[in-house]
């Protein structure tokens, strides 16, 4: 190997990387931020409304407080879940992601019976949002994608039936640019 071609797959190596912490820092950064607005919710904003609700008397009667516990309910068990999703987060391995084949941050182009392409890209549920073109890789369709090649057939079992795609073109998180 030349030192043009060492620096070159070096060189690549590098941008992967930033690829592959863009990723990880865009879902960290999502999360961390809703974790500190949660936070404040818990620690700040519903201690002062479930004692106003406590002002009004008789706690069994008093759908404020029964409201403001809920919420804490609901807002503790959030916090929890994103806080183990940011620790699997942090120790997920890109490098175990297929460079070959679909795997989480892949854009996949799927070519339907009519001949009509679908552009998607495999993302965490968290970030799924189809109008967008990003879909879980937890979803049937992406679990369907997930390790297949460029050439592959894709059948989709969805509640209005079977569906059978194409996959046309592959781009994975370790060639996106």
């Amino acid at each position: 190997m030349n030192a043009t071609a060492r620096f070159t797959n070096r060189q690549s190596l590098i941008s992967n990387d930033k690829v592959d912490f863009a990723v990880k820092d865009r879902i960290l950064k999502r999360f961390t931020e809703e974790i500190a607005a949660l936070e404040r919710e818990l620690k700040i904003d519903l201690p002062k409304e479930i004692q106003r609700a406590r002002e009004h008397g008789d706690l069994r009667e008093n759908a404020e407080y029964k409201a403001a516990k809920e919420r804490q309910g609901i807002v503790d068990s959030r916090l929890s879940m994103l806080k183990r999703r940011v620790s699997e987060i942090q120790l997920m391995n890109l490098d175990r992601i297929p460079h070959d084949r679909a795997g989480f941050g892949s854009t996949v182009h799927l070519r339907d019976r009519d001949g009509a392409v679908l552009v998607y890209q495999l993302v965490m549920p968290e970030e799924a949002d189809v109008e967008k073109g990003m879909i879980s890789t937890a979803s049937p369709i992406g679990k369907a994608i997930l390790n297949r090649e460029e050439g592959d057939e894709v059948k989709v079992t969805t509640p209005v039936g079977n569906k059978t795609f194409e996959l046309v073109k592959l781009s994975t998180i370790h060639n996106a640019d």
